[in-house]
């Protein structure tokens, strides 16, 4: 609700007639607003196919004078508020980095991304195993899942390799994070990290036994050994999710697709 009143009330204020994007972040429950732009985003046509509705035309229409009431047949009679979705949709950028041996594929506040997709599903964890099919990064089946998180995300990352471990996924981690496995009862395989010796996480994703890689930042102590092991998942094509959120989505994922069909819509079916 906050979101919507912001962004009527910036519309309002800038005078937009049209399209308008706006960049918000959320922490703690508090609404910021990084920046406004009065034009269409790339995220627009994802929308459209989402809402079955063709906002691009519509914004073409009130630019060229038309009002909203007028366009009754594009809109289906809505003139404000949020337009409805029937399924859920994920959209995922799609990064180069596999294009570029060697470049650190760490994200930060610039955009890297050179393209888009969306994932479609009855649920969030089939759309985002879509999205994620989509953009080249499938997520696995079986095999093992290489976790080393930091101090504070060690209690979700258990529970989440719990969940792995029930769909027959074998565990590795670095010493403080399979510590905290065994002590909840998961098996795990002790791994090193990259400056402690060999076998490390890389000779292991370079050796194909790793099959996703769940590493959160811990400082600037090991950030050579988080930047190896990014750009080796990079290289050798291993999914690496660097955050306990992108964690619980893959988990998710995984699922969802041992437990669901990989249904397929067209944009009629979706929007009959």
């Amino acid at each position: 609700r906050v979101i919507e009143d912001y962004t009527v009330r910036l519309a309002r204020a800038l005078n937009v007639r049209g399209l308008m994007n706006i960049q918000y972040a959320v922490k703690d429950g508090q609404v910021f607003v990084l920046e406004v732009n009065p034009r269409a985003s790339r995220t627009v046509p994802y929308v459209s196919k989402a809402t079955g509705v063709p906002l691009p035309k519509i914004a073409v229409g009130i630019m060229l004078g038309r009002k909203l009431r007028e366009m009754g047949d594009l809109t289906g009679g809505r003139r404000s508020g949020v337009l409805p979705v029937k399924q859920v949709c994920v959209k995922s950028p799609v990064f180069p980095f596999s294009k570029f041996p060697g470049v650190d594929p760490a994200l930060g506040p610039e955009m890297r991304s050179t393209g888009e997709v969306m994932g479609v599903g009855e649920n969030f964890g089939e759309a985002f195993g879509k999205a994620q099919l989509s953009a080249g990064v499938p997520l696995p089946q079986e095999g093992m899942i290489f976790f080393s998180v930091n101090d504070r995300h060690k209690a979700e990352a258990v529970e989440l390799a719990r969940r792995l471990s029930a769909l027959g996924f074998q565990l590795a981690a670095t010493r403080g994070t399979a510590a905290a496995f065994r002590a909840a009862g998961l098996a795990v395989k002790t791994v090193f990290k990259v400056n402690e010796g060999r076998p490390n996480a890389v000779d292991l994703i370079k050796d194909a036994k790793l099959k996703l890689v769940v590493y959160t930042t811990t400082g600037a102590h090991s950030f050579s050994d988080e930047r190896a092991i990014r750009r080796s998942a990079v290289t050798w094509r291993v999914p690496c999710i660097t955050t306990i959120a992108g964690a619980r989505a893959a988990v998710q994922a995984i699922e969802s697709r041992r437990r669901d069909p990989l249904r397929v819509w067209c944009l009629q079916q979706m929007h009959a």
